[in-house]
């Protein structure tokens, strides 16, 4: 097992329990797994406290217990998805980046928000990245964000009405929209098939486009998260033009030719 935290990092003494939980939930996120040894260098603390910490996480729905540690969540409810070619094709695509992209996104989000999350697997990552907050309402039309989410009761979710895009878990339809008119959340993260600087954020299902649309609209801030491969990409159906994000957080591979045409139209850019 990777340790999740090398041995060169200083020892952190006299952290709260919320302060080693996210030290260990960072960990995680990074590396996949961390080690009881390790977290014990690391912490300060006794094997004992090490073990209580992880319990607790898991059982808050945001690690699973392994022999010596513990890994990542891989939720069950995807093994008959296990050998799809489309969403569990697409997690592992530039799966380190992703998890980077959506650390940072992640701490953007502060105790009270209300957020809204498109379908998709950056987004997912997300809701994996989140720590503890307090009061957070996630609104999403992705059954899989709020599966993962259901034993985080720190968290309220909203999940919207719809008819199933089986191949990525999302809602789509009038009953959808409905669900997302009535709210004003404060961030919107959007994942998307292309963004470009020219054509806006763009997706292939033209009714998931409508619903991304409406989340743009009702967002107070809007955040498009994406990987570098995801820049300069065409999709079909226009989500939003790329006037109407106020970010992108994107990975630290994106080239300069990539990014300069969103910087020349005011959009910042984070390379994470």
């Amino acid at each position: 097992m990777k340790s999740g935290m090398g041995k060169s990092e200083p020892v952190e003494v006299g952290l709260t329990n919320e302060g080693r939980a996210d030290r260990i939930l960072r960990a995680l996120q990074s590396d996949g797994s961390v080690s009881i040894q390790n977290l014990v260098e690391v912490l300060g603390v006794s094997v004992a406290t090490v073990r209580r910490d992880l319990s607790e996480l898991e059982r808050q729905g945001l690690l699973r217990r392994v022999h010596g540690g513990a890994i990542s969540i891989a939720p069950l409810f995807y093994e008959p998805f296990r050998h799809d070619s489309t969403f569990q094709a697409e997690i592992g695509r530039q799966a380190v980046e992703k998890r980077r992209i959506a650390n940072a996104a992640a701490e953007m989000i502060r105790d009270g928000d209300m957020i809204v999350l498109t379908a998709g697997t950056t987004t997912t990552e997300i809701i994996r990245s989140m720590r503890q907050p307090r009061g957070v309402t996630v609104v999403t039309n992705a059954v899989n964000i709020a599966m993962e989410l259901s034993k985080r009761k720190e968290v309220n979710v909203v999940l919207t009405g719809g008819f199933l895009r089986g191949d990525w878990f999302s809602l789509v339809g009038p009953a959808a929209a409905n669900t997302l008119k009535h709210l004003y959340p404060s961030i919107a993260f959007l994942g998307a098939i292309g963004v470009d600087a020219e054509r806006g954020l763009t997706c292939y299902d033209p009714d998931e486009a409508d619903i991304n649309a409406l989340m743009v609209r009702q967002a107070q801030r809007k955040i498009a998260v994406a990987d570098h491969t995801k820049l300069g990409v065409v999709a079909s159906s226009l989500i939003c033009p790329i006037e109407n994000v106020d970010l992108i957080v994107t990975d630290s591979a994106a080239p300069e030719e990539l990014v300069r045409p969103f910087e020349q139209k005011k959009i910042e850019v984070r390379r994470v």
